[in-house]
């Protein structure tokens, strides 16, 4: 019979290379092309074809991966990315994360790894310090903020049918009574698809009003809970994705209260913002709500598949979630990870968040925070001095801007040109988007990395953008 030996010097050779590739992607992070230099198509092309009938071995597959994807890789991670609330991955966490896929683990139980249901056991009691969560509150480390959010209302439809005598784990929706879903006019793309998954219907939610910076405004949310009957979830924002403006969660909390309603916040990126003293004051009355979605990536800067969900009551996650069979080994006093996520068989997400967290500290997280908000207002300045129109109030990390010509004409086409100028110069890169009926172009200072000389060269290269189209129109 074959045997294969633990490290042939096959392999050893490839796990070499992947480090040396590894260390020449981030050492030309700052100064490679921010977007990607390769089309879709080119990738697929390099890449494709019939799967061969003979396999090329560990080294002649990481040489030609790399080689194919390296046009069609986008520089993420690096300092002047200001797209899409995207962080970057501290040294620490990136080197955990390697150990991370090497170790190989299954965090769905402590059956199947002590060591990822004890590094988990820490860093949920370490997050829920950081972002000022009730104590008794549960967390679990799910994919991404998606998984996050659709995983806190689901024990928020649990919570609230069964209120209303209704065990929808056991007897599912048809026949149950109706359940109201009030959201802001500014709800995050991903509560609607939770709504969806959930069987809620994103189509049946009620939107309430929200002011210019995209508030949810508590009045209109009263009015509407006021003429509502039977089980009702309300989902309120923590960082708008486009300003970074926080729904006034003290008043909502209130409101919800006084009318039995769940609350729900979506802390994706502005969780965060409860970490670092000077904008603490934007959260406040974050840490009444029922349940909290976040995601590690996008401002703790760990690599991805760490998202977050956090519900105050002990133990509905595991009856929302629970799993049950004769060969699943239940742990004695330890934490069986796969009561507080949807998945069983996952990654095991504590290493790597446990790294990143260790390295920084609180001191570091609050100073990480600070300086990408900080960053984001000087940001602004530099725009708004080079003529360009500045839409939100800087509160967090999120810059929103709009180029008006200033001999009059069509503002929108301005703006979507010196986008895609900026996107194709490569300079910097940051998305364009649609706030209130009018073209802008979105930035957030998310990494770890991002300086003050990255964000003026990246001023520059966007108003240098700006004088260029407006000399060709």
């Amino acid at each position: 019979m074959d045997t294969i030996e633990p490290i042939t010097a096959e392999r050893a050779a490839a796990l070499h290379r992947v480090q040396e590739l590894s260390r020449e992607f981030l050492e030309g992070l700052a100064e490679r092309p921010v977007g990607a230099r390769g089309r879709f198509e080119d990738v697929v092309a390099q890449l494709g074809g019939p799967l061969p009938e003979h396999g090329a071995g560990p080294l002649a597959s990481v040489e030609q991966l790399a080689a194919a994807v390296g046009p069609g890789l986008v520089a993420s991670t690096g300092p002047r990315y200001f797209g899409f609330v995207i962080g970057g991955s501290l040294p620490a966490a990136l080197a955990a994360d390697w150990l991370t896929a090497t170790w190989d683990q299954n965090a769905g139980m402590v059956a199947t790894s002590p060591a990822a249901a004890a590094a988990e056991a820490v860093v949920v009691e370490w997050l829920k310090e950081l972002a000022g969560l009730p104590r008794e509150a549960e967390l679990g480390l799910v994919t991404g903020c998606q998984m996050a959010n659709f995983t806190g209302l689901l024990a928020a439809r649990r919570s609230v049918l069964l209120r209303a005598g209704w065990d929808v784990e056991e007897n599912g929706l048809q026949g149950a009574p109706s359940v109201n879903v009030v959201i802001g006019d500014e709800a995050h793309a991903t509560i609607h698809s939770a709504l969806r998954m959930l069987g809620l219907g994103s189509g049946r939610a009620l939107r309430v009003a929200a002011d210019a910076q995209g508030r949810m405004q508590p009045e209109a949310l009263r009015a509407t809970l006021e003429r509502l009957a039977g089980p009702s979830i309300v989902c309120a924002q923590a960082g708008n994705v486009n300003t970074g403006a926080f729904d006034p969660l003290e008043a909502i909390a209130d409101i919800t209260r006084s009318r039995g309603a769940w609350l729900h916040v979506d802390g994706a990126f502005g969780l965060w913002a409860a970490a670092a003293p000077a904008r603490r004051h934007l959260t406040r009355g974050m840490e009444r709500a029922d349940s909290w979605a976040s995601d590690a990536h996008k401002w703790l800067n760990v690599p991805y598949d760490s998202g977050i969900v956090a519900v105050r009551e002990p133990g509905l996650l595991g009856q929302t979630l629970r799993k049950s069979a004769a060969y699943l080994v239940r742990s004695n006093g330890g934490r069986d990870n796969h009561d507080f996520s949807p998945e069983s068989s996952r990654r095991a997400r504590g290493f790597a968040l446990w790294a990143g967290l260790r390295s920084l500290g609180r001191e570091g997280v609050a100073e990480l925070v600070e300086r990408c908000c900080r960053l984001a207002s000087r940001l602004a300045d530099r725009l708004r001095a080079g003529g360009a129109l500045v839409l939100n109030e800087v509160v967090l990390n999120q810059v929103l801007v709009r180029f008006v010509p200033r001999a009059g004409g069509d503002a929108d086409a301005l703006t979507r040109a010196v986008t895609a100028r900026v996107q194709r110069d490569g300079v910097c890169w940051a998305s364009g988007t649609r706030w209130q009926e009018m073209e802008a172009l979105r930035l957030s200072v998310s990494n770890w990395s991002t300086t003050e000389a990255d964000v003026d060269r990246s001023a520059e290269a966007i108003l240098a953008a700006l004088r260029t189209e407006e000399a060709s129109a």
